[in-house]
C-alpha cells in the first residue's frame, strides 16, 4: 500500500538539530518539500562546579528529592560525577533520595543505572505536570529539592517549588547555543519571511528562543509574526506551544502524542485544511 502524500508538495520548514536527517526523511515521506536547518547545539559546561557541588551534597545526604528533567542531562550529570566518585557510590546516593523523572527519557537513563524513579511524570511532561504529580504524590513543603536543568533554566518551575515551601537547588548540566554556522538557519528564516513556506514544525521550545533571537538581531520579529499567521504552525507539545504563545506566535496543531513522527504525520493530514482557512482569513499584504 502506498503512503498517502499528505503534504502534497507543500514547503515544510523545521529547526531540528540532532535529528535533522530523520526530520527531512519524514517530511519527504509525507509528501512535503523539506527545509530543515539546525537551530541548536548542545554545549557541555566547561566548568562543572555546580554538578560537583551537587555530588558532594548528595553524598552528604543533604537532599530529599532530585528532579530529573532530561535523559541527556541525567547521563551527562552522572558522567561528570564519575570523574570524582565511583559509579556504585553515585547510584547508592541517588537511591537514597526521591527521584522524580520528567517522562520516558530520564526514566530510561535511570534504568541504565538500575534505578527506578519514585515519581514518573506523565505526558505531556510539562513543568505544570511535574508540579501536579508532586502535589498528588509527594508535597515538597520542607523538602530539599535539586533540579537537574536542561539548557534554559525553568524559572516558573523553580519559583513554584519555592512557593510550595521547598528548598530548591539548581543543577545546570548543559546549555544550548546557536549553531556555529547559522547560514542554513538564516536561509530557512529568509524563505519564511519571503512567504515561501507553508508549514513550520516546532519540536523543541529552545528552537523558538533561538529563532526569535536571530529575528530580533535583524529587526524581523513583526514580519515573522505576520507571515506565521498565514502558515500552518505545528508544535510537538504543550511546552513548545507555550513558548510560541509567549512570543505571540500562533499554534495551529499539536499531535495526539508528543512525538516527532506523529507530529509530521498529523500535520501532513491537516495542513491543507488549516492553510486554506488561515489564508482566507489573512489576505496577503
Amino acid at each position: 500500500m502506498t503512503e498517502p502524500l499528505g503534504f502534497n508538495g507543500l514547503q515544510v520548514a523545521a529547526f531540528e538539530s540532532r535529528m535533522a536527517a530523520e526530520m527531512t526523511r519524514l517530511i519527504t515521506r509525507y509528501g512535503g518539500q523539506p527545509l530543515v536547518a539546525p537551530s541548536m547545539r548542545e554545549i557541555p559546561l566547561e566548568d562543572n562546579h555546580a554538578v560537583f557541588q551537587f555530588g558532594e551534597q548528595l553524598l552528604a545526604a543533604q537532599f530529599d528529592m532530585v528532579i530529573l528533567l532530561t535523559g541527556v542531562g541525567t547521563r551527562t550529570m552522572v558522567e561528570a560525577l564519575k570523574t570524582r566518585q565511583s559509579l556504585d557510590t553515585i547510584k547508592a546516593a541517588l537511591a537514597r533520595v526521591c527521584l522524580v523523572a520528567r517522562g520516558p527519557k530520564p526514566i530510561a537513563a535511570l534504568k541504565e543505572l538500575s534505578l527506578t524513579p519514585e515519581i514518573a511524570v506523565p505526558e505531556p511532561n510539562t513543568w505544570r505536570d511535574i508540579l501536579q504529580a508532586l502535589d498528588d504524590r509527594k508535597p515538597v513543603a520542607g523538602l530539599r529539592v535539586a533540579v537537574q536543568e536542561y539548557g534554559v533554566s525553568n524559572v516558573d518551575l523553580l519559583e513554584a517549588l519555592r512557593q510550595r515551601g521547598a528548598n530548591v537547588s539548581r543543577i545546570p548540566v548543559y546549555r544550548w547555543a546557536l549553531p556555529e554556522d547559522t547560514a542554513p538557519l538564516t536561509q530557512v528564516l529568509d524563505a519564511i519571511l519571503a512567504g515561501q513556506v507553508d508549514v513550520v514544525l516546532i519540536t523543541n521550545a529552545v528552537q523558538v528562543d533561538h529563532v526569535m533571537q536571530m529575528l530580533t538581531e535583524n529587526n524581523q520579529t513583526e514580519r515573522f509574526r505576520q507571515v506565521m499567521r498565514r502558515m500552518v504552525v505545528a508544535s510537538v507539545g504543550p511546552t513548545a506551544s507555550e513558548r510560541l504563545r509567549s512570543y505571540n506566535l500562533p499554534v495551529d496543531l499539536e499531535p495526539s502524542h508528543p512525538k516527532m513522527g506523529i507530529l509530521v504525520k498529523e500535520a501532513s493530514e491537516e495542513a491543507h485544511v488549516i492553510l486554506t482557512k488561515k489564508r482566507s482569513a489573512q489576505p496577503l499584504r
